[in-house]
């Protein structure tokens, strides 16, 4: 990923985290140096280029709006997309139908004012295509210069974050399970001491994205799908 020099967030009416109070419009521009912006100070912020959406078609036909994710991947925000990191999708569709875009030099956990630093990039890609193998909804794993480690992150959306959650967490126990050979009530345990449960986006209505992530520095090194 590479930005372009510049980019804006905004306050946008009837969105964001908090749009009861924040309800004028609002428009910032952001000078990007390379690695960081000086344009709000007295904060340096680091900036850390990602996708907002990365997917593949869903598996419904119709017509669809871009902001609410789902299993497909599509507006998930999940920052941990940055260069280096892998994501993994479940097919929906034949050729996958894969797209991106929603460029952010930089976003919080939450993206709360509805948008991160959205900028104009470019974006080099790799695919591989795991024939056969079993995936329910997105699978991340991030890259090693990450801020927070080297981690496996499994995302969930839904309407509730709760549910979202909650659903993430029942998804790494599984995950530690299946790959790892946890007992599951030790997966549940080793989640409990060692898991980050995080907020990836609040504002893409009427879906919540949670991601559950472990450290890759306390497994053993894996390859979850192995290419054949």
């Amino acid at each position: 990923m590479k930005h372009k020099g510049w980019g804006w967030s905004s306050v946008i009416p009837g969105l964001g985290f908090l749009k009861q109070r924040f309800s004028e419009p609002f428009l910032f521009h952001w000078h990007l140096d390379h690695a960081t912006t000086h344009s709000l100070e007295p904060a340096i912020v680091p900036l850390r280029p990602f996708c907002g959406v990365m997917g593949v078609a869903p598996a419904e036909p119709g017509e669809f709006r871009t902001r609410p994710p789902g299993i497909f991947g599509g507006n998930m925000d999940v920052r941990e997309l940055a260069t280096g990191a892998t994501l993994y999708l479940p097919v929906q569709q034949p050729g996958a139908l894969f797209s991106c875009g929603d460029a952010h030099a930089a976003q919080g956990d939450g993206e709360v004012c509805i948008n991160g630093i959205e900028c104009p990039a470019d974006a080099t890609l790799r695919f591989t295509l795991h024939k056969n193998q079993s995936l329910s909804a997105p699978l991340i794993e991030s890259a090693p210069s990450d801020e927070h480690g080297h981690s496996w992150l499994v995302v969930e959306s839904h309407p509730d974050a709760l549910t979202a959650a909650l659903n993430a967490t029942d998804r790494m126990v599984d995950l530690l399970a299946s790959r790892w050979s946890f007992d599951p009530v030790h997966a549940y345990l080793l989640c409990s001491v060692a898991m980050k449960l995080q907020i990836s986006q609040v504002v893409n209505e009427p879906m919540i994205t949670v991601s559950a992530a472990i450290a890759k520095s306390i497994l053993p090194p894996r390859k979850l799908f192995p290419i054949h």
